[in-house]
């Protein structure tokens, strides 16, 4: 396992280097979306629109930030379930999006997508909420700022922790990991 520092706008090289089970740290700006944002920017693509954010390149973070309190750019950051965006995912990997942060496993469609268009898939704790906060330094809505918490969002990010749970070669930790602790007696809990 290897350690990658990463920072917007992404390389293809530097996707292909991840590997499933490899820590990453990110620093610089990333981007919010959740499932309205989403069908929002495909919507505007099939319409032939400029998008609020040039997606090339750059890293969106599955997640409805809280109010900020006194003194912090957020305020509770975690992630939100990463499937809910799945029916839009390969269209902004057509897009040129490089990485996406969440929680939880990506449907087939989305994992051929990141293998065709060379992106990467990260996961991050749920329940962590309170302690990844602490990493973004600066937040600020960029569009659709109608949908609240679920508006895009453009974080400064320093030091963001994440481990990468499906490379763009199509490992899969959702599928290797669990299993190593299977009871059926094939794994290594049995």
């Amino acid at each position: 396992m290897a350690h990658h520092v990463l920072e917007a706008p992404v390389e293809a090289e530097q996707v292909r280097a991840l590997r499933a089970g490899d820590t990453v740290s990110v620093n610089g700006v990333i981007y919010t979306a959740r499932d309205a944002a989403h069908k929002r920017l495909v919507e505007l693509a099939r319409k032939g629109e400029p998008l609020p954010v040039d997606l090339r390149g750059q890293i969106i973070y599955y997640v409805g930030p809280t109010p900020a309190p006194p003194g912090r750019a957020v305020g509770s950051a975690g992630p939100t379930t990463s499937g809910r965006m799945d029916a839009y995912t390969p269209a902004l990997l057509a897009m040129g999006l490089r990485i996406m942060i969440g929680k939880g496993q990506r449907s087939a469609e989305v994992i051929e997508a990141m293998k065709e268009y060379v992106a990467a898939y990260l996961a991050v704790v749920g329940g962590t909420a309170a302690l990844i906060s602490k990493r973004i330094k600066k937040a600020e809505v960029v569009a659709y700022e109608d949908l609240g918490a679920e508006a895009i969002h453009r974080f400064t990010v320093e030091d963001f922790p994440a481990i990468v749970a499906i490379d763009c070669h199509g490992a899969n930790l959702y599928e290797t990991e669990p299993l190593k602790y299977a009871l059926d007696g094939e794994g290594a809990g049995g």
